[in-house]
């Protein structure tokens, strides 16, 4: 079941893009932003991918950790990370374990056939690993701004 506000997110380990172990508890102590986006290398996720980029030294300044999450192998998010400069973990999630765990499969149109695919959403969870907030049905452009505003407040 998707964690509610105010609920401990339960650990999750996952491979990043260079198959190294990542667990969420790693970043215990630390804001975690964490964004799942549908699939590496594509328009949205791209720009998506690159506004956290853009902003990573102020979220890094302000101590929060950017973790991002998709279907993809380990290889197709090295591949993502390199060709955008993507300074942050981009972790695979190629068996779906931890999209399924967050309920982000969802029905979609994609030229006139319905298909399932991930929701782009994003948790913001606190240094205690309780949720603080999710953005539902993410628009890639300025999401970043949105996120860092969140956590200014």
């Amino acid at each position: 079941m998707q964690p509610q506000v105010g609920e401990l997110v339960e650990n999750f380990t996952l491979p990043d893009q260079d198959g190294n172990i990542v667990n969420l508890t790693d970043f215990s102590g630390k804001p975690v932003v964490l964004f799942f986006y549908p699939r590496a290398d594509t328009p949205g996720c791209t720009i998506e991918a690159c506004g956290f980029r853009d902003h990573f030294a102020k979220l890094q300044k302000a101590g929060v950790v950017v973790l991002g999450i998709s279907r993809d192998t380990v290889k197709a998010q090295k591949k993502f990370a390199e060709k955008y400069d993507l300074q942050y973990p981009l972790l695979a999630d190629a068996d779906q374990a931890i999209v399924n765990r967050f309920e982000l499969v969802k029905p979609k149109t994609m030229y006139g056939k319905l298909v399932s695919g991930v929701e782009r959403t994003t948790f913001v969870i606190g240094p205690d690993q309780k949720l603080l907030h999710v953005f539902h049905k993410v628009k890639p452009e300025g999401h970043a701004e949105e996120v860092l505003a969140l956590l200014k407040k």
